[in-house]
């Protein structure tokens, strides 16, 4: 019945029947359509994409470049008074980031007063009740949906150029009701970079019979993980997006993602993030439920909900709407392989009857492109519809959701509010966590005057965040201690993420409602820490305190041809205390270091102290090395946050692929080596892809005209090879040193470069991305400069590193070979707490007695060079911080990280990493 009536309704307008027809075409089943877009309208002043683009969305073999997209959705705005083009941003590369905004005419007139009301109502202590609900009864809601932040989902940016035309043109009751009712916003393509490489990549291999690179680069810096940057705000992308949340304060913002089958429409399985308002979790459920229902009743098999994500970590994109009282979801379709098709063969696991999926998805059908995008326009016509007849209670949540978050920041039980010591061992990261909040929109205040609260001696100058403020539950989600349990659902990514923690900065919650009535400044720009030097007026040396900061290797590095020394014990001079690791500087006759250091020290946040004479302690020079920063082509997703971090922080570097470790001459110019994890198998790395068939390039060509750039090669395949393996060893020996991380450590475990060292495998242990309790086991070693006895962590399950320390020699053996092999043996700097009940901090921790006490930063010796292999993820996601000094302690010292090594024997006849024994 309810097609019939849409039959009439069409009649009523015309028809592109060309389009419809291809569309009927394209589709492989009636079953995988629906009324609402089984056709489309026909409006002679406004394109269609089959004019636009000369073939209709979904067709086979066909993909459109980002420039594309944009000049389409350029030429409906300017046809059509429903639509209204924004520009909000530039990828890395300078590619638009556009945004669509439709509605009917009136309103797109308007739209400046719309947005009015919905950031009026973000903030309800503006408000009184009354006035709330004018603005609620006169306002719209605004529905924002994104496509393609994860570049090898293809076909979203397809259907929302259809999708846009649709809601601009269609004259059925059912779209003019969302068009009168709600304002949807349309971003087709959010990583813009990765969209056009990716559409290379599928042309090349559809040129060349299936034979072609993965997609090695998306981003400049992040692939899969640029939906995984929502809580750092490091990314061009996520910040763009953040700022166009701002200003729009969307109801909803629906992010278009592509993998499972059919449509799977989000919900999550819990434990739901804990700072979450019970009302956005019933509005998941809510929306999912009624696109289940109305596409179910409409025939289409295999749309469900909840058994897929989480809804724990903060961290994904469409949180920027989740964290702000608004609602973020997102939809799974199935992927359509680029614009192909393929016959469906899944699972039982994926067909099987559930109560969440009652109507499963069913193997043997034909799949194509096409369906993919009837299936996501189907269902987001489906929620725009809902949302328009829902619009003002929809709006009420929003502002209910704010209301709400104010009284929990009053509630007695608190917290009230956390406070940050401005005055700290890490001042800078300080700012820069203060900075961070502000970008997301939280209000952070300085005190006026000192004042007590609770347990906390509040300075005057630091930092308050009261969480009786609209987004205090965001702040509250980042600084608490997460808990999952472990009977909860398997993770979907990180379990713990506490921001403090990864950062090591000092900061403490508030329980006391008095905070709420201190005397405090609203901080109103970004904070920065101005450095300085004090007693450089006839300076004998200068002086700089291992505070771990990232601004120590930024100053090495910008007094690059200045001499440094670091301490290797502790000291004092003029009655101050200096810890191992301080940077001394020689006063010398160049009659501009000091303006050199005070400028240096001032714009990082560095406080130099000088002194009348240079200190009588132990020390080593500190020699700048080339550093090489290596990717495998396999893939580039965590050596970009490597890489990010590096440009970020300006810290000078070669970039290498592994295919050209074997090259002798290249290496004879590096010092250090940095090798993020690539993946845990060691010989996947070393060995490559198959090298069947011709080779496969990344390559900017006249084919491929958006690869390369970043790095290319003549054929991804080859890995580091056994001749690499070889050189490597011998550029070790020679003095080189390595710094690897993660399961990738295996690398130099499996092939013999580190002796003393293995990697044990996981039983019971579950320490799914989470924060753990370590403890420094050698202070003396340079690459533990700075630190506390206990640090926190970030751990990610592997790799477990098991290390042979015995020191039993015979009683008469020579004592050259025992000095040689003692200062062979593998250096513990850093263990996992040895006590299982200690380990976690936040997140996860199931079989702790299987991480506890095993290395956590491990300095294996290798000839007159070194194998520095990380357990931890030190740059992990740009969260991780507090860690980073550990990395650049090792550069740092890179020539001196023997230093009190071997120490005096102790023999234990055991190993270090003995469950339940520790180091």
């Amino acid at each position: 019945m309810v097609h019939i009536v849409f039959a009439l309704i069409a009649l009523q307008q015309p028809v592109d029947s060309a389009y419809t027809a291809k569309i009927r075409e394209l589709t492989t089943e009636p079953r995988f359509n629906t009324e609402l877009t089984d056709h489309l309208p026909a409006d002679a002043r406004v394109p269609t994409p089959l004019k636009a683009l000369g073939y209709v969305p979904g067709t086979v073999g066909k993909l459109a470049y980002v420039a594309d997209i944009t000049r389409y959705f350029r030429a409906l705005a300017a046809a059509s008074p429903r639509v209204k083009l924004f520009d909000v941003g530039t990828s890395d590369e300078g590619r638009p980031m556009i945004l669509a905004a439709i509605a009917d005419s009136t309103t797109i007139a308007q739209l400046d007063h719309y947005r009015d009301i919905t950031a009026a109502l973000a903030d309800p202590r503006r408000l009184s009740a009354d006035s709330a609900q004018r603005l609620i009864g006169a306002g719209k809601p605004i529905y924002y949906a994104t496509g393609s932040i994860h570049s090898t989902e293809t076909g979203s940016p397809e259907m929302l150029m259809e999708l846009a035309y649709r809601l601009a043109v269609e004259e059925t009751p059912f779209v003019r009701q969302i068009r009168d009712s709600v304002i949807t916003l349309i971003t087709p393509v959010t990583e813009l970079d990765g969209r056009d490489r990716e559409v290379d990549v599928y042309r090349y291999r559809k040129a060349h019979k299936n034979i072609g690179p993965g997609l090695i680069y998306w981003g400049k810096y992040t692939t899969h993980d640029n939906n995984r940057d929502g809580i750092v705000m490091s990314q061009l992308l996520t910040r763009t997006m953040m700022q166009t949340f701002f200003a729009w304060h969307p109801t909803v913002l629906h992010d278009l993602h592509e993998s499972v089958p059919f449509l799977y429409t989000s919900t999550g399985t819990g434990p739901y993030n804990r700072e979450l308002d019970p009302i956005v979790i019933a509005e998941w459920h809510e929306l999912a439920f009624q696109e289940i229902t109305e596409l179910t009743k409409r025939g289409l098999p295999g749309v469900w909900t909840h058994d897929f994500y989480d809804g724990w970590t903060p961290n994904y994109m469409f949180w920027v709407a989740n964290g702000h009282n608004s609602i973020g979801r997102f939809y799974e379709t199935y992927t359509s392989r680029g614009a192909d098709c393929h016959t469906v063969k899944l699972p039982d696991r994926q067909t099987s009857v559930e109560w969440f999926r009652p109507n499963p998805p069913i193997n043997g059908v034909r799949w194509c492109i096409r369906n993919n995008i009837n299936y996501q326009e189907s269902g987001l016509l489906i929620a725009l519809n809902y949302m328009a007849r829902n619009g003002h209670r929809y709006l009420d949540q929003f502002y209910r959701k704010g209301v709400r978050a104010v009284e929990r920041g009053r509630a007695k039980d608190g917290p009230n509010a956390f406070w940050i010591p401005a005055n700290q061992a890490r001042p800078v990261e300080a700012a820069s966590l203060v900075n961070l909040l502000r970008f997301h929109g939280v209000e952070v205040q300085r005190a006026d005057r000192p004042f007590k609260a609770g347990a906390a001696d509040v300075a005057a100058g630091d930092y308050v965040i009261r969480l009786d403020q609209p987004y205090g539950p965001l702040a509250k989600s980042y600084f608490s201690k997460q808990d999952y349990g472990p009977d909860d659902p398997r993770p979907y990514d990180d379990t713990g993420w506490t921001l403090q923690y990864v950062r090591n900065v000092a900061l403490r919650a508030i329980t006391d409602s008095t905070v709420l009535h201190a005397s405090l400044t609203p901080v109103t720009r970004d904070v920065r820490v101005k450095g300085q030097v004090t007693g450089g007026h006839a300076a004998g040396a200068y002086l700089i305190a291992p505070t771990t900061e990232s601004g120590l290797i930024q100053f090495r590095f910008a007094l690059r041809d200045v001499r440094m020394w670091a301490s290797e014990d502790t000291f004092n001079v003029e009655h101050r205390s200096f810890g191992r690791g301080t940077t001394i500087v020689p006063a010398t006759a160049a009659a501009d270091l000091e303006r050199r250091i005070t400028q240096a020290a001032e714009s990082l946040g560095l406080t130099v102290v000088g002194v009348r004479g240079l200190p009588q302690v132990a020390r080593h020079e500190l020699d700048l090395p080339t550093i090489a920063l290596v990717h495998s082509w396999l893939n580039t997703q965590n050596e970009g946050w490597v890489r990010y971090a590096f440009d970020a922080l300006a810290i000078p570097y070669i970039y290498l692929n592994v295919q050209q470790l074997k090259n002798r001459d290249l290496l004879k110019s590096i010092n250090v080596l940095v090798l993020p994890y690539v993946t845990s198998s060691a010989q996947q790395i070393v060995n490559g892809l198959p090298m069947a068939g011709p080779p496969i390039p990344w390559r900017r060509t006249a084919e491929t005209p958006n690869l390369g750039g970043i790095d290319s090669t003549d054929d991804v395949r080859p890995g580091i090879g056994l001749d690499g393996m070889t050189a490597l060893r011998e550029w070790i020996d020679g003095g080189g040193i390595v710094i690897t991380e993660g399961a990738t450590s295996s690398v130099f475990t499996d092939y013999g470069v580190t002796n003393g060292v293995d990697i044990a495998p996981a039983r019971q242990l579950r320490a799914n991305g989470g924060i753990y309790r370590a403890v420094i086991k050698d202070p003396r070693s340079p690459i533990a400069y700075g630190y506390a006895d206990t640090v926190a962590v970030y751990f990610n399950q592997s790799p477990l590193l098991q290390v042979d320390t015995s020191t039993d020699v015979p009683e008469d053996q020579d004592a050259a070979l025992t000095a040689e092999q003692a200062r062979a043996r593998p250096r513990v700097v850093l263990s996992f707490h040895q006590k299982k009940d200690s380990l976690r901090l936040s997140g996860l921790l199931v079989g702790g007695e299987e991480l506890a006490g095993r290395p956590a930063v491990l300095d294996a010796p290798v000839g007159q060079g070194h194998v520095v292999l990380f357990a931890i993820r030190p740059f992990w996601r740009w969260e991780t911080q507090g860690s980073f000094a550990f990395v650049f302690n090792t550069i740092l010292n890179w020539n001196d990280l023997g230093v009190a090594w071997p120490a005096a024997p102790k023999p234990t006849g055991r190993l270090v990493a003995a469950p339940q024994e520790g180091p």
